[in-house]
């Protein structure tokens, strides 16, 4: 299977916006070295400090996959939940 590109739009509420991005750091280095990840890199909106976008690439979906079933990515939904207003992922392919 081909490269699998990962775009997560994350809103944070206002009122949260330190402790998701304090959570959202802290699942850079563990992910960042599990089998498949080719990067993992968090992004925080200039303009609107609640918007983060992490960037992805895997070696496959399969791959992905794992990853999403992983316990740190569990640790980050308790930590976070009711402080998240929005989030939307997209599965990409590079097609040029």
């Amino acid at each position: 299977m081909s490269q699998l590109t990962i775009v997560a739009n994350i809103i944070a509420k206002e009122a949260h916006i330190e402790l998701v991005k304090a959570e959202l750091l802290k699942l850079i280095d563990t992910t960042r070295k599990e089998p498949g990840c080719i990067n993992y890199d968090l992004h925080q909106d200039n303009q609107s400090p609640a918007h983060f976008v992490f960037y992805e690439n895997w070696q496959s979906r399969e791959l992905w996959q794992t990853h999403m079933g992983n316990t740190h990515l569990q640790q980050y939904m308790a930590a976070t939940e009711g402080a998240v207003a929005s989030f939307v992922l997209n599965e990409m392919t590079v097609i040029g």
